[in-house]
């Protein structure tokens, strides 16, 4: 017996599922976002928070959040010098997305 399911297009250049992988697939994209949340951290902040990381990875993965515009950054013009980073409207929107990763990881730790 056959079940109604939806029809899958393939994966191709308008799939809605490579878009946001496009966005949300660094290695520790999902993990920044989870730590921002609706928080406003400062650059050593996300360094402490995200264990393993190295600055380069950091300052690469934050430039591309920025540049996708899930996260803006604020720099004060300081010494030293302060920036802060906050999730826009588009990066609260994956928060619902994390934290389903974050509920399934949490029923399937192995």
């Amino acid at each position: 017996m056959e079940k109604n399911l939806k029809k899958i297009p393939p994966c191709d250049e308008n799939c809605p599922v490579k878009a946001s992988l496009n966005l949300l697939s660094g290695k520790w994209t999902l993990m920044i976002l989870f730590q921002i949340n609706d928080k406003v951290m400062r650059y050593g902040e996300l360094k402490r928070a995200v264990p393993g990381i190295s600055e380069k990875m950091l300052i690469q993965e934050l430039n591309m959040l920025v540049e996708n515009k899930l996260v803006s950054k604020k720099a004060y013009p300081e010494i030293p010098p302060k920036v802060e980073y906050r999730l826009t409207k588009l990066g609260l929107k994956t928060l619902p997305i994390v934290d389903q990763l974050a509920q399934f990881g949490l029923e399937n730790l192995v």
